[in-house]
């Protein structure tokens, strides 16, 4: 079934049914604001926060949707995927919450923090040299060989699904916005979020953010042609996916009413703000909308939601950032 031709109604639905699924498993995260943000920027903004949801990101609530909803014999025999850090300590963690082997295909740099957090939920880590080898590749020749059950990083319509509570939360939360600023990676969380934001506040813009080195979704939107980005150098690390996937880069088009990027100087000026000002440690992914407020690569208007999607950063690169 082409789930990214479903109307928006059915697409919610799932979402919806996601946020069931989740009760009493993910954290219900909470929404900040910061009057020196309000000040500087001259507007209302709010952020949800999910560098404070179970494994330090959104990555949760995907992995749990996908793989509660497996048959006995699936759960069986076990899940694979394949993530540089965040979708990888999801699927751990809910294998080890639902007793169902994982096993992760990780590429030889991922961030030691992501992959210490992996291995301690119990997943087999595969690892793999980026710059010589795909790790989709790798993982399809796995699950073939043991039949196991693909749980992708975000080309998932259940992932999606799961995605897309963060932003309902929201608006559940806080009512309408003008504005909802949204990190893009493969394109997971901001499909969700903009199919959550459309049903419940349809005049809100649904903003993606990438960095300039990662541009591929940008590109994409701005074309409407997918485009590839293959290891992008930034320190932005949960955008590094080569582009949107076949479930998301139609839905993006669809729901998303704009693609902006921000710089690395702006990406790091925002970590450091939200650590210094706001008290809350996000990774460079995570912080991608604050950094297109405050490097005023988005004009703000009204009431603006930011989806703060990860905390989980390692120390080197933390001390760089705050020495920077």
């Amino acid at each position: 079934m082409n789930y990214f031709l479903e109307t928006g109604d059915s697409m919610f639905e799932k979402v919806l049914a996601a946020k069931e699924r989740l009760k009493g498993f993910a954290n219900v995260t909470p929404v900040m604001t910061s009057r020196t943000v309000n000040r500087l920027v001259g507007a209302e903004v709010y952020f949800k926060c999910e560098n404070l949801q179970r494994v330090g990101a959104f990555k949760f609530r995907g992995a749990f949707n996908s793989i509660s909803q497996l048959s006995k014999a699936e759960k069986a025999r076990g899940v694979i995927t394949y993530s540089s850090g965040n979708h990888a300590q999801a699927i751990a963690l809910v294998g080890q919450m639902l007793n169902v082997q994982t096993t992760i295909v990780m590429p030889n740099n991922a961030p030691t923090t992501k992959r210490a957090a992996t291995e301690a939920y119990g997943a087999t880590i595969v690892e793999y040299d980026p710059v010589k080898a795909d790790r989709e590749d790798i993982a399809k020749e796995l699950e073939t060989m043991n039949d196991y059950t693909m749980i992708p990083p975000f080309d998932h319509v259940d992932v999606i699904a799961g995605q897309g509570t963060a932003a309902l939360e929201m608006f559940e939360e806080i009512g309408k916005l003008d504005m909802l600023l949204v990190p893009c990676g493969g394109g997971g969380l901001l499909s969700g979020s903009a199919i959550a934001a459309k049903d419940m506040s349809p005049n809100c813009r649904i903003i993606g953010i990438e960095p300039e080195l990662a541009d591929d979704a940008t590109k994409s939107f701005k074309t409407k042609r997918l485009h590839r980005v293959k290891n992008p150098p930034t320190i932005a690390d949960g955008t590094r996916t080569p582009s949107l996937g076949q479930i998301t880069f139609p839905l993006v088009l669809k729901y998303v009413d704009d693609m902006i990027t921000v710089s690395e100087e702006a990406i790091i000026e925002a970590v450091k703000f939200l650590f210094s000002r706001m008290k809350l440690v996000v990774e460079p992914s995570g912080a991608l909308g604050l950094a297109a407020l405050l490097s005023r690569k988005v004009i703000p208007e009204g009431r603006i939601g930011i989806i703060l999607s990860g905390g989980n950063i390692d120390s080197a690169t933390m001390t760089t950032i705050l020495n920077s």
